[in-house]
């Protein structure tokens, strides 16, 4: 019964310890500060409701289309 209790003991402080020095040992992020950095900067207009109607139409479809296809060639 001793043992266990030793036991116990050991697994607690070695989780306060896995805990204490993974906050410890964190490193804080690093920024990128390359000048070279390449920035994409897109300019484009809002879909209005109708053009994403259609456009969600479209996708469909597409995909009924390959489905379909899919399901022909088995």
């Amino acid at each position: 019964m001793n043992v266990l209790k030793n036991f116990e003991a050991l697994f607690v402080m070695t989780v306060a310890l896995a805990c204490g020095a993974t906050y410890a040992l964190e490193k804080a992020p690093v920024e990128a500060n390359d000048p070279s950095m390449q920035v994409v900067v897109v300019s484009a207009k809002r879909l209005t409701p109708e053009q994403k109607l259609q456009s969600a139409l479209e996708d469909h479809a597409l995909q009924l289309a390959a489905e379909s296809n899919k399901a022909s060639k088995i």
